[in-house]
């Protein structure tokens, strides 16, 4: 019987190979920002999005909606594993620098933001909307800290799964976005 830690690390493989071939196959639809999270921004909200790793969905086109009305964008930044990751003001363009875990992220000089809406990336989701990520926690850890903002993954419907394995730290999403639509347990 596999442990919980191993059976996240299968999940992983398996829809790391899984998206790739979606990606590869090519003509991804954009994935727009649907009009109940848009309902909920206004001039100075302020998203948190990502720049996208190889074949994870992009939210640049969701920023750019929230930016078009009136939104703030950040991005993760993180130092370390044992310092929490924040979130820095980005407009596209800027200068980006490239982290420990190849992640494209803001100078460290840039604007420290709270997020009211925390666009994420994921590997794998559910529909009770627990999510799989690449497993250094730096989601789940910025999800308890900015209790308020609302979590919203983003993803190719492909990634949906019966389910997540799930243990006791693993934060659930408010909701999912992919290139079909919104996914969320509850009006946003």
């Amino acid at each position: 019987m596999k442990s919980l830690a191993e059976e996240k690390q299968a999940l992983r493989r398996e829809i790391r190979s899984l998206r790739r071939g979606f990606v590869m196959a090519g003509g991804l639809p954009d994935i727009a920002l649907p009009a109940l999270l848009e309902r909920r921004i206004a001039k100075g909200t302020v998203i948190a999005a990502y720049l996208p790793m190889r074949f994870e969905a992009d939210p640049g086109p969701l920023a750019q909606r929230a930016r078009e009305l009136g939104a703030r964008i950040a991005l993760p930044y993180i130092e370390t594993p044992a310092v929490p990751m924040r979130f820095l003001e980005w407009t596209p363009g800027d200068e980006t620098e490239v982290n420990n875990h190849a992640i494209r992220q803001p100078l460290r000089h840039a604007e420290e933001l709270v997020p009211d809406i925390i666009l994420t990336p994921l590997l794998a989701f559910d529909d009770a909307l627990h999510r799989l990520g690449q497993g250094r926690g730096y989601y789940d850890r910025a999800f308890a800290h900015f209790g308020n903002a609302l979590r919203v993954g983003v993803a190719w419907s492909i990634q949906e799964v019966p389910a997540v394995p799930v243990e006791s730290w693993d934060e659930p999403l408010d909701a999912v976005v992919t290139e079909r639509g919104l996914f969320s347990k509850a009006a946003l």
